[in-house]
């Protein structure tokens, strides 16, 4: 592998790290709120991001690639209201699709057929992420605007976290 591609799977891990982190920090929020359906889809999330760094972790190293783990930044988002992760999640799969597409198109370049093939997966994963977190998003929009809404959409993510 060529070290600009290196440098962007390194970079990733990092991301996908950070990621993890990022949804832990959304999940406590939601679990100081009471809300533990949001809290537990927020903790799968934030694991399945952690699953995500180690497979490119070991996708360089089945491809005997030195690689180096970078710091992990501390998530700064504060959230003013229960619709405000959901609209950081949103844009943040997004940038995290960007970042995989960069990746891809390295790979296109260096004419790296494993990587492309390796990023395949991920860019699908990513199409089911951005998708998973507008449906979200535009279920709290349509029903969470009193309360029985908002436990609704609350039982509904805690059934979906426990199929996990």
């Amino acid at each position: 592998m060529e070290e600009k591609l290196i440098a962007l799977c390194e970079k990733q891990i990092n991301k996908e790290l950070w990621s993890g982190y990022l949804y832990l920090n959304v999940a406590e929020f939601y679990r100081k709120k009471g809300l533990d359906g949001f809290h537990a889809w927020f903790m799968n999330h934030a694991k399945e991001e952690l699953d995500h760094a180690e497979k490119f972790c070991e996708f360089l190293q089945d491809r005997d690639v030195e690689f180096k783990l970078l710091s992990i930044d501390a998530p700064k988002e504060k959230f003013k209201d229960l619709k405000d992760p959901l609209l950081f999640q949103v844009e943040h799969e997004k940038k995290v699709t960007n970042m995989i597409k960069d990746i891809y198109a390295e790979a296109i370049k260096e004419n790296d057929y494993l990587a492309k093939n390796f990023l395949e997966w991920f860019l699908g994963e990513q199409f089911e992420e951005e998708t998973t977190a507008k449906n979200i998003l535009d279920n709290f929009t349509l029903f969470a605007s009193d309360g029985s809404g908002l436990y609704k959409v609350n039982e509904l993510l805690k059934n979906e976290a426990n199929k996990k």
